[in-house]
């Protein structure tokens, strides 16, 4: 991994700031010399979507681009292939943040919680996630939530750290599922909530701190941030290819500069999240940090 000797990878147009703080990547390579903590596992290639079967050759394949650069990897169901995710990190001495894909369905939810808990039981789990953004969405009701986040924590191994994820306003507003969780597991997104780039970063750490005055000393680690590449805007949120290496490097830079646990969303560009389930729009397929051919989007070192 050579740095481009009298080259920078400015990416786009012109910039009148300082040679200093364009020189993105240089600031890469720092990142890059004691590993970032976490990523979320992209496992759908082009044409896959939710409820193909994966397979732990392309789980293997993924995984070995992302393990030189993160400590920790996350992911989002145990069913379908995707409990091959924890398994092939914890092979290659990564720590995983698991994640119960709970929605409408009760028998798949039945399905993702007795999976999560076998993964936990046989050692591939870190950090055991009940549930992403069901809240939000609507898909439970909160005492619904809570029997499942009960009942998880009975069944794991005591040294294994339950908790929740959903946007960081849900745990101000709900104190029993912040009270329920060992550890508060909170996406912050400044784009979807149209913070133009230049405050984002600080507009992320305040609803980081949010949580924190919510959580009465208990772990918060970010579970997922991020900024499309393209796509369009949102308000005054606009996508860009420059303004997604920008915000990812100011991210990753403050959570290393003051030890805040972070999961960079996303690994790996899915065409999936454009339409169906997801519906967000063009931008969907534009939050990875490489592409759908796995290369890295924002500069030729990786």
């Amino acid at each position: 991994m050579g740095k481009r000797t009298g080259k920078h990878h400015y990416l786009i147009g012109q910039d009148n700031r300082s040679a200093s703080e364009l020189d993105l990547d240089t600031r890469l390579e720092l990142l890059l010399e004691e590993k970032m903590h976490g990523i979320s596992f992209s496992a759908y290639t082009k044409g896959q979507k939710p409820g193909d079967e994966l397979t732990r050759e392309q789980i293997e394949h993924r995984m070995a681009i992302l393990a030189p650069r993160f400590n920790w990897i996350r992911s989002f169901s145990t069913t379908q292939g995707n409990e091959h995710i924890p398994q092939v990190a914890k092979a290659i001495g990564l720590k995983t943040l698991v994640g119960a894909w709970l929605g409408e369905d009760a028998d798949k939810n039945r399905n993702e919680v007795d999976k999560l808990i076998e993964l936990a039981q046989a050692g591939a789990v870190d950090v055991a996630a009940v549930g992403n953004e069901v809240l939000y969405r609507g898909d439970l009701e909160e005492t619904e939530l809570l029997d499942f986040m009960a009942e998880v924590r009975e069944r794991l191994p005591s040294n294994v750290p339950m908790g929740y994820v959903d946007a960081y306003y849900e745990f101000e507003d709900r104190p029993q599922v912040t009270e329920a969780c060992d550890v508060l597991l909170t996406n912050c997104y400044p784009f979807w909530e149209g913070c133009a780039l230049p405050y984002a970063t600080l507009y992320m750490q305040d609803m980081y701190r949010r949580v924190q005055k919510v959580a009465n000393g208990k772990r918060v680690i970010i579970s997922e941030t991020g900024w499309p590449s393209s796509g369009g805007n949102f308000y005054g949120a606009e996508s860009s290819l420059q303004g997604a290496y920008l915000y990812f490097l100011k991210a990753m830079e403050w959570a290393a500069e003051d030890d805040v646990e972070m999961f960079y969303f996303a690994s790996f560009d899915e065409e999936w999240k454009v339409s169906g389930e997801a519906g967000e729009g063009d931008v969907g397929a534009h939050w990875g940090l490489w592409d759908e051919n796995e290369k890295f989007k924002y500069s030729n070192l990786l």
